[in-house]
């Protein structure tokens, strides 16, 4: 049993992560475990979620992972805390496209039969929030909205009116927050900036939000909303039930980290562990060596484009990622790890795996893909079906190989043939949830146990 709660809002921009990372952080600093959540694929938010409460940020995307693991997951990573918190995407009611709210936060909160507290910025509203909570919570009754954060309010009337009006519809308002700038995160061309990157710059913003929400915000009141969750009977997921038959020999998997690939969930590294591989982090942008006796490496998203002339200058482990390609080890690159594979980023030399160049672009590409694996490789088998995300700003020419690593269908219903499978090498701007297939995890670890030539550090 664990007490919890969803952070919603009617729309993006509204506050939800500054309000659910001060809320996560206050409630660790007034004695509670917290374990931290976030709906959809966002890495970023669930790096700010870390800081907040010192365990690993984790996402629940029905899209990606099904319903049916949602409930599971969350009960896997709140397990040994007092109170979780649940970070929603988007608007309330917004999920995937064409869709009637799959991955939405509504969605997330019925499978885990949470209570909502309602995030609204209140700049431009007074009376007319009264119809806005109205709509909102009549749209759906089976969404239980309990409480409402009330953000960006300018001054005592304001507040005041704007308490009115939740009365008017029975809401209990938890919390006030002034408008500030100090309550913020900073940002960039996709969302925050990176909680490793931004360092202790990001240290300093959680401590400023979760004084403001001590100050702020009723936690006593909070903690009785998450109270009202009923008992889950739902069985914790768990990496080592996923996995039959852990390969024997630890092979050494690589998995890179660092300010400039930061884009991973924590099953990911569960999985490789629970099939057998002995996981060693390493930084590209510091360190000069692969892990002695290296198998496979694991090279996930992230914001290369940031660092590529520090990545560039980082010529010895470039070489070693190139030689460690060339003897056909398993390398599985998505997104930041697919740039950072090509011959360049921004006309900077990368590692030049791949034939193929990285720049940055003015459009971005973001959403699900439905996709299949045209060809067997290290992470899939031919046929094998996946759901993924994309979320860039940057473009790859050319954008696939001669063997690509997935296909699907675009907007237009033209097949679209995207990354690239060379010897041991799979790389692809889609990112995946491991959790969604852990059959593919196995299969990467079983390629790392039979390389032939396991690296050998030079340094």
């Amino acid at each position: 049993m664990v007490n919890r709660l969803v952070v919603a809002a009617p729309a993006s921009g509204s506050g939800k992560t500054t309000v659910a990372t001060g809320l996560m952080a206050a409630l660790r600093r007034s004695g509670s475990r917290v374990a931290p959540f976030k709906v959809g694929p966002d890495y970023i938010d669930a790096g700010y979620h870390g800081i907040a409460t010192g365990l690993p940020g984790r996402n629940l995307d029905t899209v990606m992972v099904g319903e049916q693991k949602v409930a599971s997951l969350f009960v896997h990573g709140s397990r040994g805390t007092d109170i979780a918190v649940v970070e929603g995407v988007m608007g309330l009611f917004d999920g995937r496209v064409d869709t009637e709210g799959v991955g939405s936060t509504a969605h997330v909160a019925k499978l885990l039969a949470a209570p909502v507290l309602f995030v609204v910025d209140a700049r431009g509203q007074s009376r007319s929030l009264a119809a806005l909570l109205h709509g909102f919570r009549g749209y759906d009754p089976t969404v239980r909205i309990g409480g409402v954060i009330l953000n960006q309010v300018g001054s005592e009337r304001h507040e005041q009116v704007l308490r009115s009006a939740c009365a008017e519809v029975g809401l209990e308002v938890m919390g006030v927050l002034p408008r500030d700038p100090a309550f913020s995160l900073p940002s960039r061309h996709l969302g925050l900036i990176t909680a490793a990157e931004h360092g202790p710059e990001a240290l300093a913003a959680v401590d400023a939000i979760a004084a403001a929400v001590a100050k702020h915000v009723d936690l006593d009141a909070v903690r009785r909303l998450a109270a009202v969750a009923p008992a889950m009977a739902v069985p914790a997921w768990s990496a080592q039930a996923e996995v039959e038959e852990p390969v024997t020999g630890s092979p050494v998997v690589a998995v890179a980290g660092g300010a400039a690939f930061t884009f991973g969930y924590a099953e990911h590294v569960e999985l490789l562990r629970a099939a057998g591989a002995d996981v060693v982090t390493v930084d590209p942008l510091r360190d000069e060596d692969l892990p002695e006796g290296t198998a496979g490496l694991v090279l996930p998203g992230g914001f290369p484009e940031q660092h590529a002339a520090e990545l560039a200058e980082n010529a010895p482990l470039r070489a070693a990622v190139a030689a460690l390609a060339r003897t056909g080890a398993p390398v599985h690159a998505e997104c930041g790890g697919l740039l950072y594979l090509a011959r360049t980023l921004d006309g900077v030399p990368m590692c030049g795996v791949l034939d193929a160049d990285g720049s940055m672009s003015a459009r971005l590409t973001l959403g699900y893909r439905d996709a299949v694996a045209p060809a067997d490789s290290v992470l899939a088998r031919a046929g094998q079906r996946i759901t993924g995300h994309e979320f860039h700003r940057t473009v790859l020419t050319p954008s696939s190989g001669a063997q690509p690593a997935w296909q699907w269908r675009g907007h237009d219903r033209r097949p679209v043939a995207e990354g690239f499978v060379v010897g041991g090498v799979h790389a692809s701007y889609l990112h995946t949830h491991p959790a969604s297939s852990p059959d593919s995890v196995v299969r990467f670890v079983r390629a790392c146990a039979t390389a032939e030539m396991p690296y050998e550090a030079t340094r």
